[in-house]
């Protein structure tokens, strides 16, 4: 079943609680409370990854003011929902959009939830730059705001930069899209590489159970990756 349909249906037994519960509790009319210990098990990692990705997309969008078309559209292009699911994510976005909760309160208990497994909320870092990216250009309050998220997020600048490295044309710098630095040989460096690629790759996602959304930004990734390794190789004549 996907995020969308979980939210829409009795599987709703998982209660978030914090701003994401109240967001979901809002769009589906429960009330949702904290459930820590409850019988089900945890809470869903999709669900945190999807829901969190949306408000924090929606607060990205409504930082200059208003939400402007362009933006909701890239919103689409990024986050994929089936036809029948799409009144309630749209739902979700405009309420993300309008309610009182900073972006902070988001990006906090997302760091909280996905406290095990880091690399989620690096997943979603990715998603919030290619949805800021999709109209071409990202723009200097899209950039701040996603360099607070980072830091909310417990990422030092060095990781920040990798991933901005990218998305953005910082100093068009392979060795920055790898966090790798000039000053490592060829062996260390492609230990490196491989390293990275074990990490991020997208079967990852899928053995995870993770939303498209997760694995379509993964893919994104990998590509950027080896197309940086590429450059690296054709320079170091490896």
């Amino acid at each position: 079943m996907s995020v969308w349909g979980k939210l829409g249906g009795f599987g709703v037994g998982f209660l978030i609680g914090g701003p994401i519960g109240a967001l979901i509790g809002a769009v589906l009319g429960h009330v949702l409370v904290d459930r820590d210990g409850a019988i089900f098990g945890p809470t869903p990692k999709d669900v945190v990854f999807t829901t969190g990705l949306v408000a924090l997309a929606a607060k990205m969008a409504k930082a200059d003011g208003v939400v402007m078309r362009s933006e909701r559209e890239a919103f689409r292009r990024i986050v994929e929902v089936n036809e029948a699911d799409r009144e309630r994510v749209e739902a979700l976005f405009d309420l993300a959009a309008r309610t009182s909760d900073g972006y902070q309160a988001y990006a906090r208990q997302m760091r909280d939830l996905l406290a095990e497994e880091p690399g989620l909320l690096e997943d979603v870092l990715d998603g919030l730059f290619l949805i800021a990216a999709a109209d071409g250009a990202i723009h200097p309050r899209e950039f701040d705001y996603l360099g607070e998220v980072a830091r909310i997020f417990g990422f030092d600048a060095v990781r920040f930069e990798r991933v901005a490295a990218r998305h953005v044309r910082l100093a068009d710098d392979p060795y920055a899209v790898l966090g790798a630095s000039r000053e490592m040989d060829d062996a260390a460096l492609k230990s490196h590489y491989r390293r990275l690629v074990s990490e991020i790759h997208p079967d990852r996602a899928v053995a995870r159970g993770l939303p498209p959304e997760a694995i379509a930004i993964a893919t994104r990734r990998l590509a950027t990756v080896n197309a940086a390794w590429d450059r690296i190789s054709r320079e170091r004549g490896a």
